[in-house]
């Protein structure tokens, strides 16, 4: 595999340490800026919307430059969104850079993704995705408690600057690599065929499934410090919960680069069935910490196991958009993002903390029904 696989994983931990810092961050920061903390959380909903919107515009946008100036500009982007977000004074203003900043990491997440299937053969995609994505799932190890100790410590601006001083070492890499220097540019925008490559059902129901997949996923992961305080879990504690959740993500990542290949179809439904069971037993025993400690690191291998497949399985299907086919992975991603913590957060207000865990059983079982319908193979 290409050193140029790494570099591309250092820089998609940086950007998923900003998302998901914020998590930690919202009581400073809303007391910094004189806001309350519902209005402060909007900064996570921007930053959803942002990545659904940037990944197809911004894919189509940067289609004709080449893919290293392109992944180098989109990241010099995202640094100065984070040292503007680190300078100002005012909410709506550092509401905007989050936009900014999301808009960047989409595009740059959609381009990396069509940049993978460019550099390798189809049998590595797979393996390939689940090394990117493990810069995600690392993101929530390390993003989420050392974010919130940082910006205990330094305050919730110091944060920011830790984001930008992860990207530059990822912005020296990619200028020095020569992997992408024999990539070239795409001879073509997305068209009418790109577009219709969304309607093949492959395709389309990938996306559907990591819709669902992600949203259970994303709608506890927004929740699990609250479902651990009501469990019992005190303020220390936390952080060691949602690290436990971003270590079972990480190797559940892991597990799909090594053992998912050649196998996704099987793979995705058998993990989506049970990821089902997980979430209907952590709802069971959501009362105790033991069982919430143990259902967050088996949900989040679990659940991040079959999302990670899943992106794969996106684009390395979608071989006819080599313009989109990383954009659809990347909205498909982020539009759970932003759909799992609304269900769950009106879940919560219902039934508490294990009508969170329902909601997220629901999701993953009608992932279960429509698996069967992942038919077809690479196409050449």
């Amino acid at each position: 595999m290409p050193f140029l696989i790494p570099v591309l994983a250092l820089a998609i931990f940086a950007q998923g340490t900003s998302e998901f810092m914020l998590a930690g961050l919202l009581l400073p920061l809303s007391v910094d800026l004189d806001v309350d903390p519902s209005t402060a959380a909007l900064l996570t909903s921007a930053f959803a919307i942002g990545m659904v919107i940037g990944a197809p515009t911004l894919a189509v946008f940067a289609s004709r430059w080449a893919p290293r100036r392109t992944l180098v500009l989109l990241l010099v982007v995202f640094i100065a969104a984070h040292v503007v977000g680190a300078l100002v004074s005012s909410f709506w203003l550092l509401l905007l850079t989050r936009v900014v900043a999301a808009l960047a990491n989409a595009g740059f997440l959609a381009i990396a993704l069509a940049t993978v299937r460019a550099v390798l053969a189809p049998a590595q995609t797979t393996s390939a995705v689940a090394v990117l994505l493990a810069g995600t799932t690392l993101a929530t190890i390390v993003g989420v408690p050392a974010g919130a100790a940082l910006a205990n410590a330094s305050g919730w601006r110091s944060t920011f600057w830790a984001v930008v001083l992860l990207c530059l070492p990822a912005v020296v890499a990619l200028l020095r690599d020569r992997t992408l220097v024999a990539v070239p540019r795409s001879p073509r925008v997305a068209g009418r065929g790109e577009l219709a490559e969304l309607r093949r059902r492959p395709v389309l129901v990938g996306v559907v499934l990591a819709v669902l997949v992600n949203a259970a996923t994303f709608g506890v992961f927004t929740f699990l410090a609250v479902i651990g305080a009501d469990a019992g879990i005190d303020d220390a504690g936390i952080p060691l919960l949602l690290a436990v959740f971003g270590v079972g993500a990480f190797l559940g990542v892991s597990a799909t680069g090594r053992w998912a290949v050649g196998v996704e179809r099987a793979w995705i439904g058998v993990g989506a069935a049970a990821t089902t069971t997980c979430w209907v037993v952590f709802a069971l025993f959501v009362d105790a910490v033991p069982g919430v400690f143990v259902g967050a690191g088996v949900g989040g291998m679990l659940s991040f196991a079959v999302g990670s497949a899943l992106i794969a399985r996106i684009v390395g299907q979608a071989t006819g958009a080599p313009v989109l086919g990383g954009a659809y992975a990347t909205a498909a991603l982020n539009l759970g993002a932003f759909a799992g913590p609304a269900a769950a957060g009106m879940a919560y207000a219902q039934a508490g903390a294990a009508g969170v865990l329902i909601v997220a059983a629901g999701l993953a079982a009608v992932g279960v029904l429509l698996a069967p319908l992942l038919r077809g193979r690479y196409r050449p």
